[in-house]
């Protein structure tokens, strides 16, 4: 008992130590870009005529950018709840392979299922990104604790930029703000391409890239969803191919 005892301050202890290192991943670069991807955010949330509370609450709940981004331009059209709960939803579907590949590098036999499900509400872009290239360098034991500090703190973070921002919106220049909001879509095509494990996953980015334009003109409002199954169809057909190249 007492050297079972003696091993717990020194767990917690390694617990704290990890979640400080969580924290502390989420002042990076990549960090920044989102902060600033934000304040664009803040601007359109007070344009649209929402409050202060309203702001920083969806920025906590809805969290992901695009799906907040949904919401609001929901909102300025006049959609109906059901409606809007529903762009939302679908919007964020694409967040559900990014918990799918992050949950097996954080789980193990010992960690709790209500856990990785409240972990899972801190899944994006920028914090998968930030977790998947930084968990294989973590204890696996202290990886759940490494991303509470990571997601929690760029949740928190970025409540207290659009809090800040929101105030002082009307002192930015609206081109201002516009730019800083483009940041994010610029840092995830960059963060997304470093990070693919196979050709197959930039060959989709690129085919999207080409005929996302052409979607647009052909089917206004299904043109991002058109042009990621065409690409994501086509990279996985050319991936197939190869790999029976290189067995052959």
């Amino acid at each position: 008992m007492n050297e079972r005892a003696s091993l717990e301050p020194e767990t917690d202890t390694r617990r704290g130590l990890w979640f400080l290192r969580g924290q502390r991943a989420a002042f990076s670069v990549p960090g920044l870009i989102l902060a600033s991807a934000f304040i664009g955010f803040a601007g359109l949330a007070r344009d649209a005529g929402l409050s202060l509370a309203q702001t920083v609450f969806m920025t906590g709940i809805v969290w992901a950018l695009p799906a907040k981004v949904v919401l609001v331009g929901a909102i300025m059209a006049g959609s109906g709840l059901p409606a809007a709960a529903f762009a939302v939803a679908l919007s964020s579907v694409r967040l559900a392979p990014m918990v799918v590949a992050l949950t097996p590098e954080m789980r193990t036999p010992k960690t709790r299922p209500w856990v990785l499900y409240l972990l899972s509400h801190f899944v994006a872009v920028t914090s998968w990104v930030l977790a998947m290239e930084r968990l294989p360098r973590v204890p696996r034991p202290m990886r759940t604790v490494y991303y509470a500090g990571l997601g929690s703190t760029l949740v928190l973070m970025n409540m207290g930029v659009v809090a800040v921002v929101f105030l002082l919106a009307g002192r930015l220049p609206p081109t201002l703000s516009a730019a800083l909001f483009f940041l994010t879509p610029l840092y995830f095509l960059t963060s997304l391409w470093s990070s693919a494990r196979e050709r197959a996953g930039q060959a989709a980015m690129i085919l999207g890239l080409l005929i996302g334009p052409v979607f647009h003109v052909l089917t206004p409002g299904f043109d991002l969803v058109a042009a990621g199954l065409l690409a994501g169809l086509a990279a996985f057909g050319i991936h197939l191919f190869s790999k029976r190249g290189r067995a052959g």
